[in-house]
């Protein structure tokens, strides 16, 4: 794959070979995220479980202490007083019904997050196949099928992040800004990896991390010294 200028340049300032420690590798992030806008950072985690197996997931959440940086548009499907509770609480759009049919029939998708009540996954069920490969559909691992929504929109807003290992057995997670600078964004990521070493399954035998990349959006990876 064939790169521009600037990210050959900031390759350039990145040693391959080198495993960083966490304070040098977020010096290093603020050195090559070079874009005029204000990259998001992410961290990519390689993992020693066989994803197929059902005793070797590694799925969670976890409220990074800075935020993501992101602005996170949050639906709420309930009724009643829950759907009263979560207008109050700062939820974005709130429905029931109603939304749930215009994602059906107008594939509308103006929003990152969902929150329901449990009363309303029978009906969310009907849109199951639209939300579930954009990951979008709540789940109580994800704390986004809950009786509490006050909490659930107040973490997310708060910048509640979902991690999940994917089929190749990495995990894909935004942990910030470059804006935030090296202190706040070391904060987060070692927020995320205690909540991910914590959440190794019984049945992961060897190495569990086989490599912990930081990134910006438009730069090269930095690879961190992380022990489990």
């Amino acid at each position: 794959m064939k790169h521009g200028k600037r990210y050959t340049a900031a390759a350039a300032l990145v040693d391959s070979s080198k495993l960083y420690d966490t304070n040098e590798a977020f010096a290093k992030i603020q050195e090559i995220a070079t874009a005029k806008f204000d990259e998001t950072i992410e961290a990519h985690i390689k993992l020693g479980v066989d994803p197929r197996q059902a005793d070797q997931q590694v799925r969670g959440t976890v409220v990074l202490p800075n935020g993501t940086g992101k602005s996170v548009r949050v639906l709420v499907i309930a009724k009643g007083e829950k759907a009263d509770i979560a207008e109050k609480a700062g939820a974005d759009i709130v429905g029931a019904e109603e939304i749930i049919a215009k994602i059906q029939n107008e594939n509308y998708l103006d929003f990152d997050v969902i929150i329901t009540s449990p009363d309303m996954m029978g009906q969310l069920g009907r849109v199951a196949r639209i939300l579930g490969p954009k990951g979008l559909m709540p789940s109580p691992k994800a704390g986004t099928i809950t009786q509490d929504i006050a909490k659930a929109i107040a973490e997310t807003k708060a910048g509640k992040v979902e991690y999940r290992v994917d089929k190749t057995a990495i995990v894909h997670c935004i942990i910030g800004k470059k804006s935030f600078g090296a202190d706040k964004l070391k904060e987060n990521f070692d927020t995320l990896m205690d909540a991910i070493i914590k959440a190794k399954p019984a049945a992961a035998k060897g190495t569990y991390l086989k490599s912990v990349y930081v990134t910006p959006a438009m730069g090269p990876g930095v690879r961190v010294n992380v022990r489990a």
